[in-house]
Order: C-alpha cells, then sequence, then structure tokens
C-alpha cells in the first residue's frame, strides 16, 4: 500500500510528465482500464466457480463427450 507521501510524489511526477492538460484524461482512461479489468477477473471468477458447482453436481465424474 503507497502512504500518502509516496502518493503525492507520484501525482506531481504525473503532472510534470503529462501536463495539467492531458493528466484528466489519462486518469479517466486509466479508470476504464481499472473497470475493464475488475470486470473481467469478476466474469472469471464466476465461470470458475459454475464450472466447479457443475462438477460437484455430476458426482466429480469426468465429461463424458
Amino acid at each position: 500500500m503507497l502512504s500518502v507521501t509516496e502518493i503525492a510524489i507520484l501525482g506531481v511526477g504525473a503532472l510534470l510528465l503529462f501536463g495539467p492538460d492531458r493528466l484528466p484524461g489519462i486518469m479517466r482512461k486509466a479508470g476504464h482500464v481499472m473497470r475493464d479489468v475488475q470486470n473481467t477477473s469478476q466474469s472469471f471468477i464466476r465461470e470458475i466457480e459454475r464450472a466447479a458447482d457443475e462438477h460437484e453436481a455430476t458426482g466429480g465424474e469426468p465429461p463424458t463427450s
């Protein structure tokens, strides 16, 4: 976890690197990417749990295909 000081240093560095005009758009894009990653990981977990539930419902036997 980052401390308040480290976050402030990163914020100033980002401001100097990207400038005050581009920084809001970049942060907005980063927020969208983080939300997409979070949604994808939650979807993956749900699918794994669904497959595990199906596996348990069949008595733990492999599928017969």
